[in-house]
């Protein structure tokens, strides 16, 4: 039997280039591309003073974007979640016979209609199965005590 080498490790994301993932690289391009188009922009005419603090402050959220993780979820996730968390309220209370919808108590007339073929389709079914029943029971013969009176003896 050949053997085959197994993953041990299916939910860690595949590497590009060196330890850094697809999505990590995306990230990065584009808070670099971002950071740059400042430098670009502001470098000429300002002093760093003025540059600086703006890049320093992308280049933060960028790294923070792509490598921080915070109990085990990536940063992404865990702002998305703190933001629910901080949305939806914190004590929920619980309203006896809050959640039933509201149900009719009338019925319309096609709904009587199929109700009333069902207990005739059912009736007739109970039927057929009591005469199954019935067959199996007296293995295919006719049972003495059902079989229907002659009409000599409805006449005594």
């Amino acid at each position: 039997m050949q053997q085959y080498k197994v993953p041990q490790d299916v939910q860690r994301e595949d590497t590009i280039i060196g330890p850094l993932t697809l999505k990590q690289l995306g990230i990065l391009g584009i808070g670099g591309g971002i950071a740059y188009g400042i430098y670009i922009s502001l470098a000429k005419s300002y002093p760093m003073a003025i540059w600086l603090p703006p890049m320093v402050i992308i280049i933060a959220i960028t790294l923070a974007f792509a490598f921080l993780k915070i109990h085990n979820l990536d940063f992404v996730t865990f702002i998305m979640a703190y933001t629910e968390f901080n949305f939806l309220p914190k004590k929920r209370i619980w309203i006896q016979g809050s959640g039933y919808p509201f149900i009719s108590p009338f019925e319309t007339p096609y709904k009587e209609q199929k109700k009333k073929e069902l207990t005739r389709k059912m009736g007739a079914k109970i039927e057929s199965l009591k005469e199954l029943s019935r067959v199996l029971d007296t293995h295919g013969g006719i049972d003495e005590a059902e079989t229907p009176p002659s009409p000599e003896e409805k006449n005594n």
